[in-house]
């Protein structure tokens, strides 16, 4: 078996790798292997806060790929460290990335032209996109305390597509469409009439998220449900969080794929089913600074068992409804979710007692036929 540097350098990386006979990878994981850090892939991760990360060379600070089982190639998601007073290397890419930071407080600047830096500041429950193919560099503007983010990109699609790391990572084009320069391109906007948001830049998803029962908005997937939506850069990517109430769980639904689940606020779990699964369903229990993602097409439900009301951010790419206009209909009409007197009884069983052990009434009463609490 030939080593890669035996392999004539004329020949591209990604067909070098091959031609060393060993065992088929596709371009995005042999990217990974380059970059040097650990990737982990399961079903969800319980907190990311916990993480422990590895040097990472190419860009500064440290770093651990995520690959989730529900993500099945179309996007990926990695957490990143920088230590105080910390910096990381510029960079650019032409996938789109969305970024969420979990702790600490610092900045960043993007731009296209050296000349004409635009420099915004962040910290904990922040949320913003990149511009694709724009330059960035991350700031931990702390003195005695590390920067934690998570970041959610489409990588895997954009790599696996082009096969070509330079034309990925080192692109002249500059999408003008999507960025300039603009002074105030990373300034927040005003909340739009429908309750959500089309900006560049969220401040704090926890200060300005409607949340559960709040008045004069739409209901969601259950009773005193909120939702707000986040449309960042002109971009591909949905954001939208979700509130719920004590003592209440969502209809079970469906959707495309991707769409990372990131638990802000509240305790309680999720069931995912992949297709084909004869089993219960996979039990994700989450508090804040959980992940997960349900694949495209896996039914899933989220329950709150705590004694707060519960707050996710959901991010990922594209619309959350792949039929077109049968989003909301019961799976009983082909649609994609699952009414409440429709769902299995052992579900709604399961929750009592997991509110019960935490000393909350359900308050499922008035939408569940199975509710014990009228």
């Amino acid at each position: 078996m030939a080593r890669i540097d035996e392999v004539p350098a004329d020949v591209p990386f990604f067909k070098r790798v091959r031609e060393r006979g060993e065992e088929y990878k596709g371009p995005y994981e042999l990217w990974k292997e380059l970059e040097g850090i650990p990737t982990i892939g399961d079903y969800y991760v319980r907190d990311l806060r916990a993480l422990e990360l590895t040097p990472w060379a190419s860009r500064g600070g440290s770093g651990l790929f995520i690959n989730m089982e529900g993500s099945q190639g179309f996007n990926d998601s990695y957490v990143y460290e920088l230590a105080p007073k910390e910096s990381s290397i510029p960079l650019k890419h032409v996938y789109e990335e969305t970024i969420y930071v979990l702790d600490g407080h610092g900045a960043t600047t993007v731009w296209n032209d050296e000349d004409h830096k635009q420099t915004f500041e962040w910290h904990a429950s922040s949320f913003f996109a990149l511009p694709p193919n724009a330059w960035y560099q991350h700031f931990n503007l702390s003195g005695d305390e590390p920067s934690r983010f998570y970041g959610m990109t489409a990588a895997p699609r954009v790599i696996d597509t082009f096969k070509n790391l330079d034309f990925v990572f080192n692109n002249p084009y500059v999408f003008q469409d999507r960025f300039k320069g603009q002074d105030d391109y990373f300034k927040q906007a005003e909340r739009g009439p429908r309750g959500g948001f089309v900006t560049n830049f969220v401040s704090d998803v926890l200060g300005t998220a409607v949340m559960a029962e709040t008045p004069g908005f739409g209901e969601g997937r259950g009773p005193g449900v909120r939702g707000t939506g986040y449309t960042l850069v002109n971009g591909t990517m949905h954001n939208h969080s979700s509130s719920w109430p004590v003592g209440v769980y969502k209809r079970n639904h469906r959707h495309g794929p991707g769409i990372n689940v990131l638990i802000l606020r509240g305790e309680g779990y999720s069931y995912m089913w992949p297709d084909g699964l004869d089993e219960p369903g996979i039990k994700c229990p989450w508090g804040p600074g959980s992940v997960f993602v349900p694949g495209e097409g896996w039914f899933h439900q989220h329950f709150n068992t705590g004694s707060e009301p519960c707050l996710f951010l959901a991010v990922g790419w594209g619309s959350e409804k792949p039929k077109r206009g049968k989003g909301a209909w019961s799976s009983s009409r082909t649609g994609d979710e699952v009414s409440f007197e429709d769902e299995d009884a052992a579900l709604h069983k399961e929750f009592e007692e997991e509110l019960a052990k935490n000393g909350v009434q359900c308050k499922m009463g008035d939408v569940s036929p199975f509710c014990t609490v009228k």
